[in-house]
């Protein structure tokens, strides 16, 4: 993991277990067990400051989960997260933990079902601010609010309306409008454009890059589509079962991924260059996190498997500046 002075976010052996079991009596009385379900396995990546980390996987593979436990949101089983140096589950002074708070915010994935319906959007952007004190004066908050309306290319006056009135991507605006009203420093972005159209997605994701360019923002980029992944994101992690199971910058993952999910991932994305050409299909579906296959979990879909696969969980493989985990990495 990386030291470096600019790293913004450090994510270190995040691991998330829930525990589906049921009531004790029911145990006792059905013969049953405990039932787990490891959503998140040992996790770790950092963020530098001003870069876009993108996290990518099939549906439930812990992407959300740990976005949730990155913005505090939901207690991890074990391992930390720290956004500028303070811890954001450890942190004990009150101070600390406020500033840290104010300094993340999330857009989530459906912007309709993010704003309160019963409230203007002025009243929503304003709500931020007057949580953590920035500005005591109605009439700056209204100011302030226009003025996120404008950056994110909607009318000042569109504060008196409510969210029904508008079109999803432009709910969608009002959504990154508001996580900007506490000057973060860091923004998760967990699939924000999964719900829209696809020209109102470029609309969406070059805003997106605009304003990390002129604010100096910092993203964690949630997402299944790696066609949209390729545009936006710095470094690309990529999610199986819980685990991750490659980890590169993005040039060279779409150039080269190395991890056998990577590639089958990468083959499923639709490109005209690639028509007539052979490619490996997306075999079987993802297992059943309760029970999840022995030593690597990809092993019964991989192509490439050999015996040595499931009987031991593969260790984390660097390659230059890939981080691999997968016995033939090499």
């Amino acid at each position: 993991m990386s030291s470096d002075a600019q790293t913004l976010v450090e994510v270190a052996g995040l691991r998330r277990v829930f525990d589906l079991s049921q009531p004790w009596l029911n145990r006792m009385l059905e013969r049953t067990g405990k039932v787990t379900l490891t959503a998140v396995d040992n996790v770790d990546f950092s963020i530098p400051k001003g870069e876009t980390y993108a996290l990518v996987g099939e549906s439930g593979s812990g992407k959300s989960t740990i976005a949730r436990m990155v913005v505090g949101l939901l207690p991890p089983t074990a391992g930390s997260v720290s956004i500028g140096g303070v811890d954001v589950w450890g942190e004990r002074d009150a101070e600390a933990q406020r500033r840290m708070r104010r300094s993340i915010q999330m857009i989530f994935q459906d912007p309709f079902a993010s704003l309160n319906p019963r409230w203007r959007v002025g009243a929503i952007i304003e709500e931020p601010i007057k949580a953590f004190d920035l500005l005591p004066s109605a009439g700056d908050r209204r100011d302030r609010a226009a003025e996120l309306l404008a950056l994110v290319g909607l009318d000042r006056a569109d504060a008196q309306k409510f969210p029904h009135q508008f079109s999803g991507g432009q709910r969608q605006r009002i959504a990154i409008a508001r996580a900007l009203a506490s000057e973060p420093r860091f923004i998760v972005c967990d699939e924000p454009t999964s719900a829209l159209d696809v020209s109102v997605q470029a609309q969406v994701l070059n805003l997106l890059r605009d304003l990390q360019q002129k604010l100096g923002l910092t993203y964690l980029f949630i997402s299944h589509n790696l066609a949209v992944v390729r545009h936006v994101a710095t470094r690309v992690g990529v999610l199986y079962l819980g685990r991750l199971v490659e980890d590169a910058p993005s040039r060279q993952l779409f150039a080269e991924p190395r991890h056998p999910y990577t590639r089958m991932l990468l083959d499923a994305v639709p490109d005209i260059e690639m028509t007539g050409k052979d490619r490996t299909p997306v075999a079987g579906e993802i297992p059943n996190p309760v029970n999840p296959p022995s030593g690597c979990h990809f092993h019964p879909r991989c192509p490439q498997v050999v015996p040595e696969c499931s009987a031991h969980a593969p260790p984390v493989v660097e390659v230059g500046d890939d981080r691999v985990r997968c016995i033939r990495a090499g």
